[in-house]
């Protein structure tokens, strides 16, 4: 494969063999050279069967891709030298995952490849057939066991037994059924008498399935170190598998199926497996542990996981990117475009930038650093499945299958910065660093032990003034209401509402009383407005003013001028009273508070 630098001089690496120019200056992909884009590879596989590997010791890394065919045939281990096919190997079930690892120390130094297939794990060295692992095999449930031995033995019959084990799915046992029972009950009602007569004397056997693979470095943390298998299945347990024997160093078991792994660490000094499981969860897992000690619950199903140092973040189906401590405790969330396909870290060496990209399916591809989008790669399909990292002799090298069976390829360029920001618009990010808090004083510390001390005391006068302080504004406002000191009636009979305004700078102002009837349909009669100020600050013009009747809803206004008569620059309240005929108290009272008047000026 041509090296970035070489296919930046010739355009040499697409199919035709010249540089896609349009593609590669597409907006969003300027970073990346597309070296080859084949919708014609006929490549369905994901993001967990996809690895790159040297697998001769020459430096330069090989693609290994487990094909999932149609489904049911066509199933290969396939192996690319650049974009051409090296070797092929034919795979009798459906991959679930595909690993590299060393397992020995012999030189010269080339890993083996690991293919998980139903409860099988098939080793390769040499682009060879190794080592076929098998699962331990399960506890088969006693009354199924009992059920086939009876149909061996004649007791009954075929409709018996399928009521049977019916029955036991019925009960919420279809987990711990063996695969001939599940096949049995699928067969229609004239296939089971000939299944049954051709499997009832084969022994019954209950084996389990791996859903997910990854792998783990046993004692040492170089490339090149030999690794342990870590293995999730579908019984719910986590097998740790010894490199060179193929013997189960650990078994762990989890509450759920396990989906997606991530381990770190060493295993013979300590290690982490975070696990992401079908009931929404994730789960943490340490060395020693039978058991996970924390657990993430997820707001919808997981489409895929990795791990950004201590941090784990995590694609979910509701369109959301999410980022989680080991112990549980969420950073941040962001909200996606579009569904996520699949999810790869992209771990860049030699400038030492890491990133997490996530494939959706409007034919974008996200990088983000961080919660911050750095990067956006337009694609011609749909991507399922991602491979980062060194292919051929390039250490940028970004490999993916899409929906409809292509390959693409593309390069990153070495000149490429990734800005430390969002290219979105929002807040900055210094919105989101830590303050800087000063350190506790003796006075915060003392201050604290007296709280922890007093605590009942001081929560007691504190409910104790809270009481008080209710009780006296309750007295006030029964008192207010009670001497009509409101500007709001609260007499349901006179329903009345009343405010003022004051015009002018002095000496002379100029008063304005609205008055509102709020009754829906009842007019008020026989009402008063009169004033009650200081006659040696003020002179009204009219004292008393005879109100006409209130049409419910209007607003009524009425003037008088008020005369200030001091020359001693200080003012006063006037209050305005609105009574009934005949009736001394109030109905309403408002309270005016009167600007300081201006000195006459005399010409």
């Amino acid at each position: 494969m041509a090296s970035a630098a070489d296919m930046e001089q010739k355009g040499q690496g697409s199919p035709q063999g010249v540089l896609d120019k349009g593609t590669s200056s597409h907006e969003g992909n300027a970073k990346w050279l597309h070296a080859h884009y084949d919708p014609y590879s006929s490549l369905y596989t994901f993001s967990s069967c996809i690895a790159l590997a040297d697998l001769h010791g020459d430096g330069d890394n090989k693609l290994i891709i487990a094909n999932l065919g149609t489904g049911k045939y066509d199933m290969k281990l396939k192996v690319y030298k650049g974009t051409a096919l090296m070797t092929e190997n034919t795979i009798i079930d459906l991959p679930t995952a595909v690993c590299t690892f060393f397992m020995d120390t012999h030189d010269p130094r080339t890993p083996a490849v690991a293919v998980a297939s139903g409860p099988y794990i098939y080793v390769y060295k040499n682009l060879r057939p190794y080592f076929k692992f098998t699962l331990p095999p399960l506890d088969v449930n006693p009354v199924e066991q009992d059920l086939w031995n009876q149909a061996k033995e004649d007791r009954i019959d075929v409709q018996v037994l399928k009521e049977m084990l019916e029955s036991l799915r019925a009960d919420g046992s279809e987990g711990t059924l063996t695969v001939r029972s599940l096949r049995f009950l699928m067969l229609d009602p004239e296939d089971m008498p000939t299944f049954a007569n051709l499997h009832k004397h084969s022994p019954l056997k209950r084996q389990t399935v791996i859903t997910c693979m990854t792998t783990l470095k046993k004692s040492h943390s170089e490339e090149d170190a030999i690794s342990c298998l870590v293995i999730g299945t579908e019984s719910r347990d986590i097998y740790i598998l010894d490199p060179e024997a193929f013997t189960v160093l650990t078994k762990m078991l989890l509450p759920s199926v396990p989906v997606f792994l991530d381990v770190t660490g060493l295993y013979d000094v300590e290690f982490r497996i975070v696990v992401s499981c079908r009931n929404g969860n994730i789960y943490s897992l340490k060395k020693g542990s039978k058991a996970p000690k924390y657990s993430i619950e997820l707001s919808s199903q997981p489409v895929g996981l990795q791990r950004m140092g201590k941090n784990v973040v995590v694609g979910c189906m509701d369109q959301t990117l999410q980022c989680y401590t080991t112990k549980g405790k969420r950073l941040w969330v962001l909200s996606l475009p579009a569904n996520v396909m699949t999810m790869e870290l992209m771990d860049y060496k030699t400038r030492g930038f890491k990133a997490i990209m996530v494939a959706l399916d409007n034919c974008d591809v996200h990088v983000y650093n961080e919660k911050y989008l750095v990067n956006t790669i337009k694609t011609e399909d749909i991507v399922t499945g991602m491979k980062f990292g060194r292919f051929g002799r390039e250490d940028g090298a970004l490999v993916m299958t899409t929906k409809g069976g292509g390959l693409i390829v593309k390069i990153l360029k070495r000149n490429s910065v990734f800005e430390e920001k969002d290219s979105r618009p929002g807040p900055p990010a210094a919105q989101n660093q830590k303050l800087n808090i000063p350190k506790k004083t003796k006075l915060f510390v003392d201050q604290t032990m007296r709280e922890r001390e007093n605590a009942v005391t001081m929560h007691r006068m504190f409910q104790r003034d809270l009481y008080r302080l209710r009780l006296d504004a309750a007295r006030s406002y029964v008192k207010a209401l009670e001497t009509s000191m409101t500007p709001m009636s609260a007499d349901p009979f006179e329903p009345l509402k009343l405010s003022a305004t004051v015009n002018g700078i002095g000496p002379s102002f100029k008063l304005t009383i609205n008055l509102q009837n709020t009754s829906p349909a009842t007019p008020s009669i026989n009402l008063l407005i009169t004033f009650q100020y200081d006659e040696k600050l003020y002179q009204l013009q009219r004292s008393f003013i005879e109100v006409p009747l209130l049409v419910p809803g209007l607003n009524y206004a009425f003037q008088t001028l008020v005369e200030c008569i001091s020359d001693k620059a200080i003012a006063d309240t006037i209050k305005v009273f609105v009574l009934r005929k005949g009736k001394s108290m109030p109905i309403i009272t408002g309270n005016i508070n009167m600007p300081v008047s201006e000195a006459q000026v005399v010409v």
